[in-house]
């Protein structure tokens, strides 16, 4: 049905250049057409808010103010913006036509992105937002959905709606600029003051989701992720995926911080880590040093700048500079019995070192992983002499109730014990409880990357079965395998069908001028089309031949769903009765669809 509301626009041009030729996409307050520059002869992509809420003052506003936020700007990392047009009737913006999807689109189908990949698009996103920061643009909704990726592998960073522009007012949303909450920075959550160090947490949480394949925070409100945002630290990447450099870790971590002081302090500094991360993989971070004043740290090391040398000093060092050869001496003597010393201390360490080695013996641990213990073995092991046993118990349906199904730490590492202490090697067993079963809740229409990960958290599997659909949008549950209300198992496996969107077949628009009713009816018929309202007018031409069209001839629409008015010669002597109209419910389609019946217009 949205998609109807602006169909109206296909073969139509802007500001007698912009030829409207289908639609790429429909959002909250604007539609994407693609369409045709005649003057440049290219193709662009037009924005245009929504008629709804063009007289809104605050859509209208964002929608300037992206407009203002990308002119400022000339990268090719950031989205180009050719045209603006804010007239009354019709606001849009031109800007470059990407051959692409969103970041977010490629998430959903990839799940975990390599992080070579993904520190390959994180240095172009960092190189577009340097150039905004540096002209004073914050943008304030950094997230997968607002960030392009072109086949050729080059991202462009989009949707400056909510930026945040130098000497200009603030878009305010509800008095405060709120991204989305999944990877919004902790100030923005708790509406504080931000600068460009809010962008760089927002890259830290998408970068975590992209390398991980979970979000940093989930929960069941937004206004539970804003919370955590504020108030909780992140399970660090390298426990959800081991694979993870640990410089890596520390760099999402450090954009990651709460505290924007902690962070990263500009755009070019994450860039300088990425970049060195991705040329040298096994790079660990030194812990950030926060810098502090010179003379602070001066004083911290106490020391006291000289006020200039009194009299007694100067006569002291006169004194010094007297003297004979003695303090030569003096140091040498001090050397010797200094090293005498060492030599002495080291001699007596290693007796030290040798005696107490002969108190340890080194194990290695066995493997436990796949053996079925009751407590009365457990009992057992832990009044052997090497270990002490610690015990957790989860639900895990892959594993029989009691099975050790971990332990950490891992089979073949080797570990010290005392012998006269009897210092034992501390060994922690994860057990399975076995399944447990639940009844499955509703979790359709909700995005699917958070279904399969609450799912997962639950110990079930998940299998994803993508197809178009009419209703559901793209990337959201609209049905599953159980249903909800059935009762599952954890490590039972639950299908999760995915939208893909609506799929649109579109048809090229005949010529139906100078053709009668009878015959444009059966071409739109051919072609898929449906008939629309008839206008009848005087005019010198035969009685019942079509004058114009509402559809231009070769526009693409849709199949079906397109509907197409027609102007109808009355003959010259024609005087409209009442609106001078017909629908196309006062058509007899089907008659007129079939053989010519020889009926008039």
């Amino acid at each position: 049905m949205a998609m109807e509301l602006f169909e109206k626009y296909v073969g139509q041009i802007f500001d007698r250049r912009y030829k409207i030729k289908n639609i790429i996409g429909i959002g909250g307050m604007a539609v994407v057409f693609e369409a045709h520059d005649l003057l440049m002869n290219r193709t662009v992509a037009v924005k245009m808010l929504k008629e709804e809420i063009n007289d809104d003052a605050q859509s209208v506003k964002r929608f300037i103010n992206e407009s203002r936020a990308v002119s400022m700007l000339n990268h090719p990392n950031v989205v180009n913006i050719f045209d603006v047009s804010v007239k009354d009737d019709i606001k849009y913006i031109v800007m470059e036509y990407i051959h692409g999807i969103t970041l977010k689109n490629y998430m959903n189908r990839k799940g975990v992105i390599g992080w070579k990949e993904a520190l390959y698009y994180m240095e172009q996103i960092l190189k577009g937002l340097e150039h905004a920061h540096a002209k004073g643009i914050i943008h304030r909704d950094i997230k997968p959905q607002n960030i392009m990726l072109l086949k050729n592998g080059v991202i462009k960073v989009t949707d400056f709606g909510i930026a945040k522009l130098p000497n200009t007012e603030t878009v305010t949303m509800t008095d405060k600029a709120i991204g989305t909450v999944y990877y919004i920075s902790p100030e923005q959550a708790s509406g504080r003051n931000i600068d460009p160090r809010s962008d760089l947490y927002s890259l830290g949480a998408m970068l975590y989701e992209m390398v991980t394949g979970q979000l940093p925070f989930f929960a069941e409100t937004s206004v539970s992720v804003a919370l955590m945002q504020v108030n909780d630290n992140p399970i660090p990447p390298t426990e959800l995926n081991p694979s993870l450099p640990k410089g890596l870790e520390q760099l999402i971590l450090c954009a990651m911080e709460k505290d924007p002081d902690h962070r990263y302090q500009s755009t070019s500094e994450m860039l300088r880590c990425v970049m060195q991360l991705r040329a040298r993989p096994d790079t660990v971070f030194q812990p950030r040093l926060h810098e502090i004043a010179p003379e602070e740290e001066e004083i911290k090391r106490g020391y006291r700048p000289p006020a200039g040398m009194t009299e007694k000093q100067k006569t002291r060092r006169k004194k010094r500079g007297s003297r004979s050869m003695f303090p030569v001496i003096l140091g040498v003597a001090l050397s010797f019995m200094i090293m005498m010393g060492i030599a002495v201390f080291y001699v007596l360490s290693q007796l030290i070192i040798a005696d107490r080695e002969q108190d340890f013996k080194t194990i290695e641990i066995e493997n436990f992983v796949g053996q079925i213990y009751s407590e009365q073995v457990l009992a057992q092991m832990e009044n052997s002499e090497h270990y002490v046993i610690e015990i957790e118990r989860v639900y895990d349906g892959e594993y029989p109730e009691n099975t050790v199904i971990a332990q950490d730490p891992t089979v073949g590492t080797t570990r010290k014990v005392s012998l006269k202490n009897a210092q034992k090697c501390r060994i922690k067993l994860t057990i399975s409880k076995g399944a447990e079963s639940f009844k499955l809740a509703d979790l359709t229409n909700q995005e699917y990357r958070q279904v399969k990960m609450l799912l997962e958290r639950m110990g079930l599997k998940t299998r994803i079965e993508e197809d178009y659909h009419d209703t559901a949008l793209d990337g959201y549950v609209y049905r599953m395998e159980p249903n909800a209300g059935e009762t599952v198992v954890s490590g039972d496996t639950v299908t999760l069908y995915v939208s893909k969107g609506q799929q649109i077949e579109y048809v090229t628009v005949p010529s139906f001028l100078g053709l009668t009713k009878e015959q444009a009816v059966k071409l739109l018929i051919e072609h898929d089309l449906a008939l629309g309202k008839i206008s009848y007018v005087a005019s010198d031409l035969l009685v019942g031949t079509i004058l114009s069209q509402s559809k231009p001839e070769f526009a693409s629409v849709p199949k079906s769903a397109t509907k197409i008015d027609f102007t109808i010669s009355g003959g010259a002597d024609y005087v409209p009765e009442g609106a001078g109209t017909e629908s196309a419910e006062d058509v007899d389609t089907e008659a007129l669809s079939g053989e010519d019946t020889g009926a008039g217009a």
